[in-house]
């Protein structure tokens, strides 16, 4: 793990911004296309803000959420509804966006047809995560249902899950699709999610499911 400290947050966001460009960027210099997969919630949208700006060939690149709440796209807790609000305008308006989502009324229902949709666009080439208080990251929540078989080696690529903390159910990447990232930065703010990641640091992932993606995670913190 790399630990990156800012003075304030928004430098953090400026500086995370320029770098998941840069590495998308070299991405396309190398590959046909590339992917990014990004949280919800808003505290990373002003990178989105920036890095929908960005001078890519966007085009190319594929986004992806990391997990989505089983809701549709006009509910307010939509995170496809702020992806398509805060990053995919302007220059990355051209981007491809791969659904984690469906009308369907619960997530085991379109599972098949989700999967077949984000397995063209492994790995993922730059992989964005958040973290909760509670040490979740996507929707790998501590006591969620089917934790252990998402975080298991042979899961498959999306898996849906409930847990009392995660409100609706939840759709997410499993375990080995995050960790075959290619790079990966965690993005967290305030003195207790710091204190919640250094606790991570002495659990075994199945009670801080983000500690099992901090040994090659770049980690960028402000107050």
């Amino acid at each position: 793990m790399e630990f990156h400290t800012y003075p304030d947050r928004d430098m953090m966001m400026l500086r995370v911004s320029q770098r998941i460009a840069a590495e998308l960027g070299e991405t396309l210099r190398s590959a046909d296309r590339a992917t990014l997969s990004v949280p919800g919630g808003t505290t990373p949208g002003p990178v989105f803000d920036t890095l929908s700006g960005a001078d890519l060939d966007w085009s190319r690149v594929a986004v992806m959420l990391n997990d989505e709440r089983w809701v549709p796209e006009d509910n307010p807790r939509s995170n496809t509804a702020l992806l398509r609000r805060r990053l995919l305008t302007g220059r990355a308006a051209e981007a491809t966006l791969v659904p984690l989502y469906a009308r369907t009324p619960a997530p085991e229902d379109a599972l098949d047809a989700l999967s077949d949709g984000i397995r063209p666009h492994l790995p993922i080439s730059v992989l964005l995560l958040g973290m909760g208080a509670d040490m979740h990251t996507a929707s790998l929540f501590p006591g969620a249902d089917k934790l252990a078989q998402a975080m298991a080696p042979d899961a498959p690529p999306l898996m849906a899950l409930r847990a009392e903390a995660a409100g609706e159910p939840r759709i997410t990447l499993t375990l080995p699709v995050l960790r075959a990232a290619l790079r990966v930065h965690v993005l967290i703010t305030g003195a207790e999610k710091r204190a919640a990641l250094e606790h991570a640091r002495k659990l075994p992932p199945e009670q801080a499911p983000i500690a099992a993606m901090l040994d090659h995670a770049q980690v960028h913190w402000a107050e």
